[in-house]
């Protein structure tokens, strides 16, 4: 249950991100590729259908007991609201409305951000962008773990609580890392989360916001669907920094397990994803992938290989992050 990891050094690699490289090669190869980028609204139903039913289930555990809240956030609140974080990925891709769209894209993404109880979306949008722009990129992708936590989460107790803390430190991570001005969309965020759950709390007292909060901690963490976050970039095989995942929990998430698919192409709508794989199979069949996104958290957790610190990095050079300001 103690066993240490043996893992104390990232694995640094001097090469150019692959999904760069590979989107290149594609294009010049099979040109029909690009007919696949734009949007696809069809995301807008799944957003208004999810935040009802959260809302739904809000007015039913006015009354409960806290341990039918926690029990319902993990099992359906968890699920839910995971689905919004992936709707959140997508939108924040601009891939509801297009980019010709910006704020159609904001006030959805704003909408999908409301079962969450937490303003995030806005924040997000902003940092995530700088992840696949400067991936695996030392001091600048906000995905990987700082040296802190690698020096915390070192055997299989605290490895548990790592992937419990999930949502704290990937959401706050950014923000201690490289923080960047609060944007005015931002604010716009913050007060329509904080309204939503002022006016639930109003109508319906303090559980329902608390089923809320609850939910996105639990399903950010040990979760079925929260295990996304540790399939994606973790060294599952050396030389590899990122990996697909084909199973069932795709439809719950909007493809979001395409990911060998999403970093080559990430102006793809996830509707899309499945096709670009039958267009280019030879550049995704033999690529590492997971089977099971809970198979991960087990393995991430027991396999003294595995740690924070199993995830490549490259060095950060002479990028100026600054040049990109696009809040």
């Amino acid at each position: 249950m103690g066993a240490s990891v043996t893992r104390d050094e990232f694995e640094w690699v001097y090469t150019e991100q692959p999904h760069a490289v590979r989107r290149r090669e594609m294009l010049a190869k099979y040109p029909q590729i690009k007919k696949l980028m734009g949007h696809d609204t069809a995301i807008v139903k799944y957003v208004f259908l999810v935040v009802a039913l959260q809302i739904f289930a809000c007015w039913l555990l006015q009354s409960a007991s806290w341990g039918t809240i926690i029990i319902i956030a993990y099992v359906f609140g968890g699920t839910m609201n995971k689905c919004m974080q992936a709707a959140m990925h997508e939108i924040s891709h601009n891939l509801a409305f297009g980019h010709s769209r910006p704020m159609w894209n904001r006030h959805l993404g704003i909408i999908s951000n409301l079962p969450l109880g937490v303003p995030a979306f806005i924040s997000f949008k902003k940092y995530h962008t700088e992840h696949h722009r400067y991936l695996a990129m030392d001091e600048l992708d906000p995905d990987i773990p700082s040296e802190l936590e690698c020096k915390l989460f070192r055997n299989t107790f605290t490895k548990i609580i790592f992937v419990l803390l999930l949502p704290f430190t990937y959401s706050l991570r950014p923000f201690i890392r490289r923080p960047r001005p609060i944007s005015i969309y931002e604010i716009y965020n913050a007060v329509a989360a904080i309204s939503c759950d002022a006016l639930l709390y109003y109508m319906w007292g303090f559980k329902p916001v608390a089923y809320l909060v609850i939910s996105t901690i639990l399903g950010g963490g040990i979760h079925p669907l929260g295990a996304h976050a540790i399939a994606e970039h973790y060294l599952f095989q050396k030389g590899f920094e990122t990996y697909s995942y084909y199973g069932p929990l795709n439809m719950l998430t909007f493809n979001l397990g395409y990911h060998w698919e999403h970093h080559d192409f990430p102006n793809i709508p996830y509707t899309r994803l499945p096709q670009l794989q039958k267009i280019a199979p030879e550049y995704y069949v033999n690529q590492p992938k997971v089977s099971s996104w809970p198979g991960t958290i087990w393995k991430f957790i027991f396999d003294p290989e595995l740690g924070p610190y199993a995830r490549i990095k490259r060095p950060r050079g002479n990028v100026n992050p600054d040049k990109y300001r696009d809040d």
